[in-house]
């Protein structure tokens, strides 16, 4: 049924999701691996519009039933709460990408963590992050990237984080169906993650040593 919810994400299928994550719910499924399904599916997304399948409208209407899908789970997941839950992140989906399907995963498990989240939008010009960091006083910034076109706009705010001086004050997080470690090299990043769950262990480790 897991590979169900994934496929049905992946195609679009708003009904279907629904209905599945409601199934997967029932069966007692961990709430956290139905977030990691759906994170597969948005992959499948972001792959195809990549490759041509997918156009714009398909992006936004993926991001429609995955909001509705994070509402149904919401009341249901558990995550230990952070012990600093005053550390604020900043995040974003990159200037000339449009997309907030990661993006909101992340988000959604963050808050339930117990973290505070400074949410940019989307399409966000890198001089925007910087204001952010520098206004909530933040020491990690999240960059989320679907579209291999954009990879180096994501390079130009790690260069521009060099210029302002913030660089070496705070971590630089960047995640997306794309990202892999040949990513986080190329564009300077500190950590990649592409699993929103999995992620969670290097946010309270940074939480916990700051």
């Amino acid at each position: 049924m897991k590979n169900l919810l994934i496929e049905s994400i992946a195609n679009l299928e708003e009904e279907r999701t629904l209905e599945l994550v409601k199934e997967l719910l029932v069966s007692g499924v961990d709430p956290q691996v139905i977030i990691k399904c759906c994170s597969l599916g948005v992959g499948k997304v972001g792959d195809r519009y990549n490759s041509g399948i997918y156009y714009l409208s398909d992006l936004i209407m993926s991001s429609e039933i995955l909001s509705v899908a994070i509402e149904l789970l919401e009341p249901h997941l558990k995550i230990k709460k952070v012990a600093h839950s005053d550390m604020e992140i900043v995040i974003g989906t990159i200037h000339g990408d449009i997309h907030d399907l990661g993006k909101n995963i992340l988000i959604f498990v963050l808050r339930a963590a117990g973290f505070k989240v400074y949410d940019l939008g989307v399409n966000v010009p890198q001089e925007n992050y910087i204001k952010a960091l520098e206004q909530t006083g933040s020491k990690i910034v999240c960059v989320s990237v679907l579209l291999t076109s954009c990879f180096n706009e994501v390079k130009k705010l790690n260069l521009l984080l060099n210029e302002s001086g913030l660089r070496e004050k705070v971590k630089f997080v960047i995640g997306g169906g794309p990202v892999n470690e040949e990513l986080r090299d190329y564009v300077g990043a500190d950590y990649y993650s592409n699993d929103a769950i999995k992620s969670l262990s290097f946010f309270r480790k940074f939480a916990k040593e700051n």
